[in-house]
């Protein structure tokens, strides 16, 4: 099991964050697509620290088109020699149809064509085969010598497929490399949902678990005192009120049976009222979705609860802590996992 760290950085700090995370003991990073560009800062942290998997978790697909997120990925594959891993997600309705002015429905059978498209461009480059890419929403048939960049010595990027619902869920079982697990996750769901609807798609294309990637985010609450502690509890608390407020994360809540608080969130969402959201969850709330305790408890809790089924672990710790909190945390993880 490989340790991402969230990379939090902007193109001016990129450089230092990866030296941070490097030193930390992580073995890539990842990109979130929020105020930022999520590419190119992978761009400096993989100049900055070449051992590092680099990677978008995840990078909103359906504003760009296939061709355009195709060139960066092999861009940053060939960059990093390797080390890029291409995570993509569709974002939610009222994102797509409302901040980027865009068609949303039907997402899941979009985005299956979406990955498929990217693929065709893929095997174009690297294998030379002819690009001839005809779908529903997508068509791609031209490829003339000066726009081929060529193949790739190391391969071309796996596509993880950020999913939460079971038909996206499906899809990147079906026709990606990989999964993005949410960090708004709840073992139930994970179990009764998720890692069903990948085992259905990975039948459809006639894989295996082994030839699938699993990435699981995971939400921690830790800290090196007691008030960074509260500090983290109380930003996790505010990151989950938030999530529980939105429709299209009612699932993994209905799994643990906190779902009726989804209709309070979002009425408190609608009039700006944050704070009040933040109040609303308690620690049995905190406590299904993330992994809450001190810095010498945090590994093994984190390896119990998903170490059977990530291929990859992203730490997602939306706070600040003291820098000697998690060397700890990762060196432990890397041996309870064998490594």
């Amino acid at each position: 099991m490989k340790i991402d760290g969230p990379f939090y950085a902007d193109m001016e700090t990129a450089a230092a964050e990866a030296a941070r995370l490097a030193e930390a003991g992580y073995d890539g990073v990842y990109t979130l697509e929020g105020s930022r560009d999520p590419f190119f800062p992978l761009v400096l942290a993989s100049q900055a620290r070449p051992e590092l998997d680099i990677a978008t978790g995840i990078a909103v697909a359906f504003p760009r088109n296939p061709s355009h997120i195709a060139y960066q990925a092999f861009d940053l594959q060939r960059f990093s020699k390797g080390k890029f891993l291409l995570g993509i997600g569709p974002q939610i309705k009222t994102h797509i149809e409302k901040r980027f002015g865009l068609d949303f429905d039907p997402p899941a059978p979009r985005m299956r064509e979406y990955i498929q498209a990217v693929k065709a461009f893929f095997d174009c480059w690297q294998n030379g085969t002819r690009l001839n890419f005809e779908g529903r929403f997508y068509r791609h048939t031209l490829m003339t010598p000066m726009f081929n960049p060529g193949p790739l010595e190391h391969g071309v990027p796996p596509i993880l497929l950020g999913a939460l619902g079971p038909k996206m869920t499906e899809v990147a079982g079906e026709v990606a490399d990989g999964l993005i697990v949410h960090p708004f996750n709840t073992l139930p769901f994970l179990k009764e949902r998720q890692y069903p609807a990948v085992a259905k798609g990975l039948e459809k294309s006639g894989r295996t678990r082994e030839d699938f990637l699993m990435q699981i985010a995971a939400i921690c609450v830790t800290g090196a005192n007691e008030a960074e502690f509260e500090a983290a509890k109380q930003t996790v608390k505010g990151l989950l009120a938030f999530y529980g407020s939105t429709p299209a994360y009612v699932p993994p809540m209905k799994a643990v049976g906190v779902d009726d608080l989804h209709e309070e969130l979002n009425r408190l969402s609608k009039e700006g009222r944050w704070d009040v959201m933040t109040d609303l969850i308690d620690d049995e709330f905190l406590n299904h979705f993330a992994v809450v305790g001190e810095p010498d408890t945090i590994a093994a809790q984190l390896y119990e609860k998903y170490g059977q089924d990530a291929d990859r672990l992203s730490i997602y710790a939306p706070y600040q802590a003291s820098p000697e909190v998690w060397p700890s945390i990762i060196s432990e993880l890397k041996r309870l996992s064998g490594r």
